[in-house]
């Protein structure tokens, strides 16, 4: 089969095309056609050699969700026929046209999604629908101040947020994607490059703070997170793109009684990943088949240009998720 391989650690030149051997079934696994998959900011770091593939995962394949038909089943499946439409997290080798994983870890596309659509939805969604009800315990009436809120799994949060009825604040760094955000239903756009964002929640909030912080961004960005914070407040760290490390002030996170929280996908247990997809599936694929919340595309690339489509992410210039198509 067909894979995008990284010859070598290094910039978007080591992304090249190459014939690689078709994954092959085992029981209680099935086998995905991939007609769709997507870019994610951990491609980016695993093709410069900084965020190796997990075990199990093709090392030199990059791609952590797909869309696709399943085209074989192994011994003891149950829940897939070949010809259903499936979508899914892995934790490597997306980037190709097939892919094995687990029959529990996969879920139905909505009759009312495209391919493209649906590889736009499993890291996006998944990653903030455990990050805002399992890690923070999202409650109706609670404010939310989500970083990087143009992010793929920004936008996917403020809408699951919005839809649970929380008051919704959000960060980014360029005034468009607020403008974008707004129109999914952001109630404060905040821009964090040339606003104190902690400042501007405990404005508007008459000094009390909010409820929980979806960190997308991480680094500095801990400080005014604590300061933003509302008493007994939660926040969760999902990305890093800010930076790694931070200064922590344990005497706000003392008096404030704060609970931080970090998290990742990629490298759970097996069991773990398919416990936040059976999540997902029961408590919001239901939001999605009926069109309440919607993945948010910034571009399609045919998987041939995923040179182009790792540049546009790399500048900062999308606006939700970069999408990658397999020609039939």
């Amino acid at each position: 089969m067909r894979a995008i391989v990284v010859a070598a650690p290094g910039g978007v030149e080591v992304l090249v095309e190459r014939e690689v051997p078709l994954p092959e079934v085992g029981p209680g696994q099935i086998r995905v056609r991939v007609r769709a998959t997507a870019v994610n900011r951990a491609d980016l770091l695993q093709r410069r050699g900084r965020y190796p593939a997990p075990p199990g995962a093709p090392a030199d394949i990059l791609g952590l969700e797909y869309a696709g038909v399943v085209e074989a089943v192994g011994d003891g499946v149950s829940l897939w026929k070949p010809g259903d439409r499936v979508m899914g997290l892995v934790g490597g080798g997306s980037y190709a046209e097939a892919v094995v994983v687990h029959e529990r870890e996969a879920l139905p596309i909505p009759e009312t999604l495209s391919f493209e659509e649906a590889a736009a939805v499993p890291e996006a969604f998944i990653t903030a629908h455990d990050a805002l009800f399992t890690r923070l315990g999202l409650g109706v009436g609670e404010r939310l101040l989500i970083h990087a809120v143009g992010s793929g799994v920004g936008t996917a949060a403020l809408q699951l947020a919005v839809a649970a009825g929380a008051t919704v604040y959000g960060t980014a760094r360029t005034a468009w994607k607020l403008e974008r955000a707004a129109s999914l239903g952001l109630d404060l756009a905040i821009d964090a490059s040339r606003e104190d964002f902690a400042e501007v929640v405990l404005r508007h909030t008459g000094g009390e703070g909010v409820h929980a912080i979806l960190d997308l961004a991480g680094g500095a960005y801990l400080a005014g997170n604590l300061r933003a914070l509302a008493p007994l407040g939660r926040s969760v760290v999902v990305g890093t793109v800010a930076g790694s490390t931070a200064e922590l002030n344990l005497g706000l996170l003392l008096t404030k009684r704060l609970t931080l929280v970090g998290t990742a996908l990629r490298s759970r247990p097996l069991e773990e990943k398919i416990a936040a997809t059976r999540a997902f599936q029961h408590h919001a694929l239901p939001l999605l088949s009926s069109g309440r919340v919607r993945p948010v595309i910034d571009r399609v690339y045919p998987l041939r240009e995923v040179r182009e489509a790792h540049l546009r992410m790399e500048a900062n210039q999308n606006f939700g998720k970069i999408v990658l198509t397999l020609e039939e």
